[in-house]
């Protein structure tokens, strides 16, 4: 591998969660506050959305990590289950036991008691769902429903989804429209610009061991955001290969070319709208010297 090449203690770009590696730049630190403060105030429902690729499931692992011992946290990274099978998903995680032909009174019962006993503890509790897009509608109105459980101080149960933007159009459909009203706080992750990709590869490069100096070149930077979008998850898979390939070539940087190399062995990078970009700069480039050398001749 290529960790010990470049002064690494471990790889810096690999796609799984690592709150480790979490990158608190402008955007990502307000989402993280915005999520904290919610938690805080007790409040039902709470949104984050983003494209593919923009950190969701980091964000939702580093909020969780953050919540100090008054939360009770409860987790479910593909909640695209069916109502019944959802809210024994989250008894489940609420450590409640229950037989097999329990029925639905008293599951929501069980439930009920066991938050009931959490908030008596002053114990905030706290659901996080990843993948929130793929919910069913008639789950995410059994979410709804278990939202009601409260008291005349505060809500039984918080809950934070983590989606794509299609759980935006999802939450505009008039069967759920009641769900959509109490969503109180909401976030939108943008991909990351140019400035704050060139941190972001600084910062994950520092937390991985690295004490050389500049490893990804300038043309390298500007190469990496084109292919990439600025999508932290494509930033990583590409990083990854260019420094795959400058190891295999025994060299200490990575240049453009290595990017361009990456980019054309991964198909979900923007690469095809990177090449005609770069194809038009060269023609204008080629027509304003024709046109000078033009005007000259005359």
């Amino acid at each position: 591998m290529y960790t010990a090449h470049f002064g690494l203690q471990e790889p810096p770009f690999g796609i799984t969660p690592d709150t480790s590696f979490f990158f608190a730049c402008a955007s990502y630190q307000e989402a993280l506050n915005t999520l904290v403060i919610a938690a805080r105030n007790g409040e039902g429902f709470i949104k984050i959305t983003g494209e593919v690729g923009t950190g969701k499931t980091l964000l939702c692992r580093k909020f969780m990590a953050t919540l100090d011992d008054s939360f009770v946290t409860a987790y479910i990274p593909n909640p695209s289950l069916e109502p019944r099978a959802l809210v024994m998903a989250v008894a489940d995680e609420l450590e409640i036991r229950l037989d097999k032909d329990t029925d639905q009174h008293q599951l929501t019962k069980a439930i009920n008691l066991r938050l009931l006993d959490l908030a008596r503890d002053n114990k905030r509790v706290l659901l996080c769902l990843d993948e929130a897009q793929s919910m069913p509608i008639e789950s995410l109105e059994a979410l709804r429903l278990l939202t009601n459980l409260e008291t005349e101080k505060r809500k039984l149960l918080q809950i934070v989804m983590f989606g794509q933007p299609e759980l935006n159009r999802k939450l505009q459909m008039n069967a759920i429209r009641q769900l959509n009203q109490r969503i109180t706080f909401d976030y939108h992750l943008s991909p990351l610009n140019r400035d704050e990709m060139a941190f972001y590869l600084s910062h994950r490069l520092n937390v991985a061991g690295f004490q050389g100096g500049r490893l990804f070149m300038p043309g390298a930077l500007r190469a990496l955001h084109a292919a990439s979008g600025g999508f932290p998850r494509l930033i990583n898979i590409l990083a990854h290969k260019s420094l795959m390939l400058a190891y295999g070539e025994g060299t200490q940087q990575i240049g453009a070319r290595h990017i361009r190399a990456a980019a054309r062995d991964t198909s979900s990078s923007k690469r095809k709208n990177w090449w005609w970009r770069t194809a038009a700069t060269g023609l204008l480039f080629v027509a304003a010297s024709w046109g000078a050398g033009w005007v000259l001749l005359k």
